[in-house]
């Protein structure tokens, strides 16, 4: 069953962003100037704080990534043309878990400096590749599930929503860290993106958690073809 494993995502993307958030708030970066990894600097007081909350966020991609696939096999039963958008959303929610899990591992040096303005570190290279594989496949899963044909119609809107906030805030970070580097502008932007990637993923683990049964009773024989293994007729 899709409820468990959505219900398990839900709370693990809450307790993930509210152990990142303590430690970017309390720990001792440079507030809305830095980077939200910069709380996960060895030696930080709060860094382990911060990676548990990566580990958990990466846990939460993997849940909901379970869920959307119980969510497609309840939904894409034979006799309907496959879904491939909707399989393509969960390999792009897994390959953001491992890229997520990766980036709590490899942590940043001190100020999590990146080319093309400052001299980094094979370390600070890896982290920051990772993390933002794991933010862009967070945002294509969105549009995964946005031309999802056996989606439901809260999951799609939910994702259309997210979308329409992050892809701005993904180009304009892209921009603000290719051309400006380090600073308040990428610092704010970072903050809002993830922001909008971690209510989109609790938004659409509690749709998930709560919609399974109410989806089952508006299309009956996605539920008896899920049950049964069987084309319906």
């Amino acid at each position: 069953m899709a409820e468990p494993r959505a219900t398990g995502a839900a709370v693990c993307v809450l307790a993930g962003a509210i152990a990142a958030t303590l430690a970017v708030v309390v720990g001792p970066g440079p507030s809305l100037a830095g980077y939200v990894s910069e709380a996960g600097v060895t030696g930080n007081r709060y860094a382990w704080t911060y990676r548990l909350g990566l580990f958990t966020l990466g846990a939460a991609l993997l849940l909901l990534a379970s869920a959307l696939r119980d969510h497609l096999a309840r939904r894409d039963h034979p006799g309907r043309q496959p879904d491939k958008a909707l399989r393509v959303g969960v390999l792009l929610l897994v390959a953001g878990a491992l890229a997520t899990g990766l980036s709590a591992a490899v942590p940043c040096s001190t100020g999590c400096p990146l080319p093309p303005f400052e001299a980094a570190t094979v370390a600070d290279l890896v982290h920051g590749a990772v993390s933002i594989v794991a933010a862009g496949a967070t945002v294509l899963a969105m549009i995964a599930i946005v031309l999802s044909r056996v989606a439901t119609d809260p999951l799609r809107r939910t994702a259309g929503i997210s979308l329409a906030a992050a892809l701005p805030l993904a180009g304009a970070l892209a921009l603000a860290m290719l051309f400006i580097g380090r600073g308040p502008l990428a610092g704010v932007l970072e903050r809002l993106l993830l922001l909008v990637i971690v209510s989109w993923g609790a938004v659409s683990a509690l749709i998930l958690a709560t919609g399974s049964a109410a989806a089952d009773r508006r299309d009956p024989l996605a539920g008896a073809s899920a049950h049964h293994g069987r084309p319906p007729g």
